[in-house]
Order: structure tokens, then C-alpha cells, then sequence
């Protein structure tokens, strides 16, 4: 096959696939997971260069049918073009922006319910008697549930469409917030709160999938600028919720109720409201109807009979992401700085309290405040990215065309947030005295919120990018990762600040994150030629072409 014949099929792919969730997470922040045209069940091991393209050309017209111009193998075969009433992008941009935020309370649903406790765990202490790691542990668990429910939500939702899952997880995820409310002992709360981060995943898994389905690829990125504020504004604000309602005098499980009514209130949202936006879904019920309409039973969807193996599926699911993670250099050195990322904002909701409660005794409402400036600036971040690093990378796709933009582009926004992460750390270390005004170390929480958000971005854009064909199983790799350090860092933090006392426990902190600075740098720069060495990512077939006369020759974009 030719290179030019090959490129153009990535690009046309680029155009119609990966979009993912933000799961910081949290995909976190938030969970992430990819929702793509083109599948991640080709073993790249068995097949050549040439033929994997055909191989994805194929898949793809099993799954979407026909693409626009192409006549359909089969006459009965149901298709959808692009003006097609029942096709999500084509709905009103009213409609479609109601999904998009309804899919982000969604997502702040999931990730205020992760943090909520903090607040209480004196009340859960006095309570069941038990330790102050065992009260973490209400924390840990429910972000440990983000492991699992990625792996079951992202493929059920293949299978069956978005709006199912989303009525089952949910109706499961209310019920498990109740049994919260109810515990009487120790194992209950314990379970009920793993139960519920694993239902709790589903709008981590699936509403960064819904972003590609409603939308185009050029308004895709600002409806997820927007989206990933979703991640982090819900683990930043339930300290502030459940710490106000300890100093009112609420009982903990008021917290839990009111998490119980935020999750029904949702799932019934979701059952009027929220329609099904999976395209070959969407084409399945339409061939049904047909054959009930008709009597004739020969209508089909492509996805009735893309049909895989329980055995295939188990392997494609819980395999092929970590074959991936730990086959691909690139992957893991990725992964494991988004969840060092994802795991320290766990973790500052046991050292804040040291440093603000202990040190300058603010009371539980009042530490929960503390976590307000990193949310600021997220908030910033996101408006930087949508008026300033959205525009620019729209012109390099002008200037690119008709190849696409390189990955290593969507290093610039890194470039710029992973210096500003390193410092905001020493930044806090070394105000934390209780002699320095609390505002010191409390503005350290700005420059930390606008770096998370900037590394978020720019690290899921530059894994779908790169491993365009494979996003779905790279991204579930790192949300599994992060969601782990996630859980981890919470159970060691008060120890290590207790030890260590504030001030050196987040310079420890700071010099990880320094020795991870030079990531995005060096992906900038050797990117490209770590690509031409890996079997999964197939933006390495033929090169771009510089850009055009906006830059010159050796100007380096940062």
C-alpha cells in the first residue's frame, strides 16, 4: 500500500476516532477511557504495516458500516450518514451542549463522592471505633473501585450503548450511597464504599466516550477543555461540603444522604433525559425497527455481527492494556507521571488538614476551603487552554493538512505546566510554618491546580495521538495506573508528614516531581523517533511536512 493511501486512512481515522474521559480523575481528577471508530483487538505482533490498515479499514465499516460516498456491501445493511436525524452529531448544539455539562455533573457526581468523607472521619472514627488508617480507607476504596469499573464500563457500553450502563450503574451506585448511610458496622461502610467507586467509574469510563460520540473533531476539544474541570472541581469540593457540615454538627451520615439524593437525582436525569449516543447502537434499534415494521427479518447493523468470543473479549479487555503499558517505554513513563500527578492530589487531602488545622487551627469547614485555590486554578487553566493553546493547535492542523499534526504538538501545554508543578511544591514546603501567614502556602494551591489540569491535557491528547488505534486500551492502562497511586497515597501521607513534618515531606514531593520535569521535554524533542521503534503506534508511516510559512524553519514551537 502506498504512503500516501496509508496516511490518508490516518487521517480520516484521526478525524472520527479517540476522545476519552476524563477521569482524574481522576480520568482526578478524572477516569478516562477512549471511545474510537477503529478497534484495539488487531494483534499488531501478526500482522505488517500494510495490512494493519486494511485490517482497520475493515473493522471500522463492521462496526459504523459504509463510510461517507461508499455503497454498502449489502443492500439491508442499516447505515447512517452524516446528516442523518438520528445521528448525535447532527442534533442541535442546545441539545448537544446539555449533554455535554449533564455528562460532566455526572463525572463531579463520581469524584465528589470519592472525597466526601474527609471531612467526617473523626464522626466515622468516634463512631466504629477504628483507626485513623482504617477511616482512609473509606477514601482509598471507593478510588480502588476506579480500577476495576473502567475495565467493565467502557466495553459493556460497546456493546450494549451508553444509556444502559448509565442506568445500571447508577441505579447500583444510589443504592450502594444508601448502604453507606445505614452501615452499623465497620465491614459494611467498608464494602458499600469499594461497591460504589467501582459503579461510581461508569461516568469515568463512558462521558469522555459521549464527547466523541455528539461531536465533531475541530468543537471536540472545547467541550473537553470544559469537561475536564469536571475531575478535579469534585474531589476539591467535598472537604469543603462534609468539613462544614462536621463543624455545623450534622451527623456523618447526613454526608452520605446527601450523596444518596445527588445520585438519584442523577439516574433519573438520566433515564428522561439523556438519550443513546453510541452510533452503531443507535444503528442496531434502527434495524430492529425495521424488521418489526417490515416483517422483514434480512435488515441488519454492522454491529450484530461484529461479534467477539467471551475468551477474545476477556483478553481484550484485562490484557491488551497492560501488554501495552509494559511493552511501550513511552506508555509507562506517561502513566506513571499523570498517576504521581493523580496520586498526590489524593494525597493532599491528609496534608492540608497537617498544615492548615495543625498548624495555623482552622477548623474542618475552613481546611475544606484550602482545597478552593487549586480548583481556581483549574478554572484558569482551562480558560488559557480554550482562548490561547485550543486556537494554536486549530492553526497547526491548517498548517499540517493534509497530514496530521505530530503527537509530540500537544507537548507544549506540558512544557509549560511541568515546571510550574515542580515549583508550586517547594512553594508550599517551605511557607507551611505556622510564623508565615496561612495565605502563603495557601496561594501555592493556584500554580498546582493550572499545571494538573495543563499535564492532563497535554499527556491523554499525546497518548491518543500516538497510539491513535490502540487509545482505547492505552488510556484504560493509565487510568487503571492512576487510580491505584490514587487509592496508595492517601494511607501513607499522615505518617510521612508526621516524620518528616511538613516542610520536608513536600520537598520529597518536589523532587520527584522535578525528576519527572524533563518528560514532556523529551517527548518534544525524540518523540518521533521513540514512535518509529513501537508496534502499536501507527503515526510513524510517513512523515509531516514542516509547517508552513507562519513558522520558519528552525523555530521551535513551545
Amino acid at each position: 500500500m502506498s504512503s500516501s493511501r496509508r496516511n490518508s486512512r490516518i487521517i480520516a481515522a484521526r478525524r472520527i476516532s479517540p476522545s476519552f474521559t476524563l477521569d482524574l480523575s481522576p480520568n482526578g481528577p478524572s477516569q478516562i477511557r477512549t471511545a474510537s471508530r477503529t478497534p484495539t483487538a488487531v494483534d499488531h505482533d501478526d500482522v505488517c504495516e500494510d495490512d494493519q490498515d486494511d485490517i482497520i479499514v475493515e473493522y471500522e465499516h463492521e462496526t459504523y458500516g459504509p463510510a461517507p460516498g461508499e455503497k454498502p456491501v449489502d443492500p439491508f445493511e442499516v447505515t447512517m450518514g452524516p446528516n442523518d436525524p438520528d445521528n448525535p452529531k447532527s442534533w442541535s448544539k442546545v441539545y448537544r451542549w446539555y449533554i455535554t455539562m449533564f455528562s460532566a455533573i455526572l463525572v463531579l457526581n463520581a469524584t465528589f463522592a470519592s472525597s466526601a468523607p474527609t471531612g467526617v472521619i473523626p464522626q466515622l472514627i468516634e463512631k466504629f471505633g477504628f483507626s485513623v488508617e482504617v477511616a482512609k480507607l473509606t477514601i482509598s476504596l471507593f478510588v480502588v473501585g476506579y480500577c476495576v469499573g473502567p475495565l467493565l464500563w467502557g466495553p459493556l457500553s460497546e456493546q450494549f450503548g451508553r444509556k444502559p450502563v448509565f442506568i445500571g450503574s447508577f441505579f447500583a451506585y444510589t443504592a450502594f450511597q444508601l448502604g453507606c448511610a445505614l452501615s452499623q458496622n465497620t465491614a459494611s461502610i467498608l464494602v458499600f464504599r469499594f461497591l460504589g467507586g467501582t459503579f461510581a467509574a461508569a461516568p469515568l469510563a463512558n462521558s469522555g466516550a459521549v464527547m466523541s460520540d455528539i461531536w465533531d473533531a475541530e468543537t471536540r476539544g472545547t467541550a473537553l477543555a470544559l469537561f475536564a474541570l469536571a475531575p478535579f472541581a469534585g474531589p476539591t469540593l467535598g472537604p469543603t461540603v462534609s468539613g462544614f457540615m462536621y463543624v455545623a454538627g450534622v451527623s456523618w451520615r447526613w454526608v452520605f444522604w446527601l450523596l444518596t439524593l445527588f445520585a438519584g437525582a442523577c439516574l433519573v436525569f438520566i433515564v428522561l433525559t439523556l438519550p443513546e449516543t453510541y452510533a452503531p447502537v443507535i444503528l442496531v434499534k434502527r434495524a430492529q425497527r425495521l424488521r418489526k415494521e417490515t416483517g422483514d427479518t434480512r435488515y441488519w447493523a454492522p454491529l450484530e455481527r461484529n461479534k467477539m468470543a467471551l475468551s477474545q473479549r476477556i483478553s481484550h479487555v484485562l490484557g491488551r492494556p497492560f501488554v501495552l503499558l509494559f511493552r511501550e517505554p513511552m506508555l509507562f513513563v506517561m502513566t506513571l507521571y499523570m498517576s504521581f500527578v493523580y496520586g498526590v492530589m489524593y494525597l493532599l487531602f491528609e496534608a492540608f488538614p497537617i498544615v492548615f488545622a495543625e498548624g495555623h487551627h482552622f477548623n474542618a469547614g475552613e481546611s475544606g476551603l484550602t482545597f478552593i485555590p487549586i480548583f481556581v486554578g483549574s478554572v484558569f487553566a482551562v480558560i488559557v487552554y480554550l482562548f490561547y493553546f485550543n486556537p494554536r493547535y486549530a492553526r497547526l492542523m491548517k498548517e499540517f493538512a493534509p497530514h496530521p499534526v505530530p503527537p509530540e504538538y500537544r507537548m507544549e501545554v506540558c512544557m509549560l505546566a511541568s515546571p510550574i508543578y515542580t515549583i508550586s511544591f517547594f512553594w508550599f514546603a517551605w511557607t507551611s510554618y505556622s510564623s508565615i501567614s496561612y495565605w502563603a502556602p495557601l496561594m501555592a494551591g493556584f500554580p498546582m491546580g493550572f499545571a494538573i489540569i495543563f499535564l492532563f491535557l497535554g499527556l491523554i491528547n499525546y497518548a491518543i495521538d500516538a497510539y491513535l488505534f490502540v487509545a482505547a486500551s492505552a488510556l484504560s492502562a493509565m487510568t487503571v495506573a492512576r487510580s491505584t497511586f490514587g487509592a496508595g497515597f492517601p494511607l501513607f501521607a499522615s505518617q510521612m508528614y508526621e516524620k518528616l513534618n511538613p516542610r520536608w515531606a513536600t520537598t520529597l514531593l518536589g523532587f520527584i516531581a522535578l525528576l519527572m520535569t524533563p518528560i514532556p521535554f523529551v517527548l518534544r524533542v525524540y518523540g518521533h523517533k521513540i514512535r518509529r521503534h513501537s508496534k502499536f503506534a501507527p503515526t510513524n508511516t510517513g512523515p509531516a511536512p514542516p509547517p508552513k510559512q507562519t513558522e520558519k524553519p528552525n523555530q521551535t514551537i513551545v
